[in-house]
């Protein structure tokens, strides 16, 4: 564990005022002294003093994180723009509210009236995030975080040109003739996103001139509203980076510094997870370099809570490529690798509590731990079968999210494993989602 500047406590010392007294909890200053910084006392859930997170978005990650916040007695209420999402299975209470409308989120807010507002997903109304932070309540990690990676360019400027971090070098274009430039000043091939997008949508790579039109079609397909109307959606333009493999580094930033979790390696496919891995042979120079690049990102962003910080490896230089200030999909191996996985050290983080030494889980012949995405493709009601045999895979855990509906190409659950070595632990992985029948039904 390593402990720059303390991050500022994300509960103040009052703990829980009741909704008729309308106080939510503050977050104190960095200037205030260590004995200010106090995790609250949790009265159950429904109780007048009851801590209450206000969860926006419920997907599988959301889900989890609430899942951990219920062990430690916080009433969660989980808000997404659908009913039945993954996470309002498991909370106190659940929401349907269009996260974008900025009123509609003032006024959940205002009904709710969170301690603590824990963003899960991008496609929020940040600048209600904002005002609500200045009133008192605490953004997790912090508002300006939020609102920063929430599109790619405003944390490409923060690390490349603020931060001076290494970083693909890269153009933003509003126009299809402003791509066709791009791709001449960077070469080919090259990587084409939205800048407000995720889980890879709108991402496509540029291989030849012929590739650029489309790529400029489904860029606008894949990212959220500009908020003008008829305009077209910003792209980020990045030259190709010839990696030899990819780490997320989960950071987190907590009441006692930062604490930098084993690498996990991955591999996506059209700019979305489909395995990763913790067990992978990291040179002592990448690691070093790693976490430097890391903590400069994290720090800078504030706040406490787990950060997905992701990279490009090219022989024993990193380079920077994206960052989320929440638990990442690359991080579900957590929950069988380590004794406390991201979303537990997630709760922990934003309630102001002790992370302490996280432990690899498994004996000495268990080495390594792998996650495998589990997907349906088509229109309707996503069944998951043959869990007995893939439960009977070595090792091999499942989580089945439960997402009531989906549209186009959607991840519906998880195969987890360990093994001897990472090659073991990602082929029992497989076989296990191998083994799962995904069948979507009108």
């Amino acid at each position: 564990m390593s402990t720059p500047q303390t991050p500022q406590s994300p509960l103040s010392p009052q703990s829980s005022p009741s909704p008729q007294s309308a106080q939510p909890l503050t977050a104190p200053t960095e200037q205030q002294a260590p004995g200010g910084r106090s995790a609250p006392s949790i009265a159950p859930a429904g109780h007048p003093d009851a801590t209450r997170v206000l969860l926006l978005g419920s997907g599988e990650l959301g889900k989890e994180v609430a899942i951990e916040l219920a062990r430690l007695g916080v009433e969660v209420v989980a808000a997404d723009r659908y009913a039945g999402a993954p996470a309002m299975q498991v909370a106190h209470s659940s929401r349907v509210v269009d996260m974008l409308d900025p009123q509609a989120l003032r006024d959940l807010v205002a009904e709710v009236r969170p301690h603590v507002v824990i963003p899960e997903i991008e496609a929020i109304a940040t600048e209600v995030l904002l005002e609500v932070e200045a009133a008192g309540t605490v953004v997790v990690p912090t508002a300006r975080a939020t609102r920063l990676t929430m599109d790619r360019e405003g944390i490409r400027r923060l690390a490349a040109e603020a931060l001076g971090l290494p970083t693909s070098p890269y153009r933003f274009v509003d126009t299809l003739d402003d791509l066709r430039d791009a791709t001449q000043t960077l070469g080919l091939p090259c990587v084409v996103k939205p800048v407000m997008s995720s889980s890879g949508k709108g991402q496509s790579v540029i291989r030849t001139a012929d590739d650029v039109d489309a790529a400029w079609a489904y860029a606008q397909t894949g990212g959220r509203a500009t908020g003008v109307e008829g305009a077209a959606a910003r792209v980020i333009v990045e030259g190709f980076v010839d990696f030899d493999y990819e780490l997320t580094l989960l950071t987190v930033r907590h009441v006692a510094g930062t604490t930098f979790l084993e690498p996990v390696g991955h591999t996506q496919v059209d700019g979305d997870y489909r395995e990763s891995w913790q067990g992978q042979d990291v040179p002592a120079v990448v690691l070093e370099r790693a976490q430097a690049v890391a903590r400069a990102v994290t720090d800078d962003l504030g706040g406490y809570g787990v950060f997905g910080v992701e990279l490009f490896v090219v022989g024993d230089e990193v380079v920077f490529s994206e960052v989320s200030p929440r638990p990442h999909d690359t991080g579900l191996v957590t929950l069988v690798s380590q004794d406390l996985s991201e979303f537990a050290l997630h709760a922990r983080a934003v309630l102001g509590l002790p992370v302490g030494d996280v432990l690899r889980t498994g004996g000495p012949t268990e080495r390594a731990a792998a996650s495998c995405a589990v997907l349906a493709e088509g229109e309707g009601v996503p069944v998951v079968g043959g869990l007995a045999e893939a439960l009977a895979v070595p090792t091999a855990q499942v989580r089945v999210f439960g997402k009531p509906s989906v549209s186009g190409r959607r991840r519906v659950a998880v195969t987890l494993a360990r093994g001897a070595d990472v090659a073991e632990a990602r082929a029992r992985a497989r076989a296990a989602a191998a083994a799962l029948q995904v069948e979507v039904r009108p």
